[in-house]
């Protein structure tokens, strides 16, 4: 199989690592007159339409988030990614615990796979950059992961936080060699990483708006709304 135009003038790989990449448009043509002057100042904030790519051969098979492919092509097969009755009842508790969903599907064989367009950011990670312990992630991040990346539940250490804030307890870790891709709300180079050598990051917003939750409730008044910037 041949794709001819995957990618042409006005949509083309942002970035790219390994076998996977992000297909943006530069402008999204498929619009009314209705929502046309909406689409163009959009495309000029970088609000833009983009897709995940992954090429699937003999040496590298994906794991998808249920729900997010649009099509593939080629001679390949979807398969539940499910090792036995233990191995599905560990991904049905990780599913619960972190809100994502229980069985991702595992995609083998010789072809591509298209995800579903999103208009939110998307990032290409390393798994195995990030050592031993591998990256966690917000809720609702995952999109998809080489198949050899695996996927562990962990607990969040301030739990009171985490109720308090309305946030769950639980995260997924990925570990492991291989390319990830998470869906963020804002874009990659806005990010700003730190690197904790035996300290500790405190976001004190969270514990503000605990406060003003907590007063809130004690006057009968409305808390303020909770803003979220990661």
């Amino acid at each position: 199989m041949r794709i001819e135009n995957l990618q042409n003038e006005n949509r083309k790989y942002a970035k790219s690592i390994g076998n996977f990449h992000v297909l943006e448009y530069v402008q999204d043509a498929s619009v009314s007159p209705m929502n046309a002057m909406n689409e163009y100042f959009m495309s000029k904030m970088n609000v833009r339409r983009r897709q995940v790519v992954i090429d699937i051969d003999k040496d590298h098979s994906a794991v998808i988030q249920a729900g997010d492919m649009q099509w593939m092509g080629g001679n390949v097969q979807a398969t539940s990614g499910v090792k036995g009755i233990g191995d599905f009842l560990g991904k049905a508790l990780k599913g619960a615990v972190t809100k994502e969903t229980a069985v991702k599907p595992e995609y083998v064989g010789e072809g591509c796979l298209i995800l579903e367009p999103t208009y939110k950011y998307i990032i290409l990670a390393d798994i195995g950059k990030w050592g031993s312990a591998g990256m966690t992630i917000e809720d609702g991040m995952f999109l998809a992961c080489d198949a050899n990346v695996k996927s562990k539940v962990v607990a969040k250490k301030n739990l009171s936080s985490a109720v308090l804030g309305s946030e769950g307890l639980f995260n997924l870790s990925l570990q492991g060699n291989g390319i990830a891709t998470l869906e963020s709300n804002v874009p990659e180079d806005e990010l700003i990483e730190v690197i904790l050598e035996n300290d500790e990051l405190k976001n004190p917003a969270i514990h503000l708006e605990n406060k003003r939750k907590t007063h809130s409730h004690v006057n009968n008044k409305q808390s303020l709304p909770k803003r979220n910037n990661f």
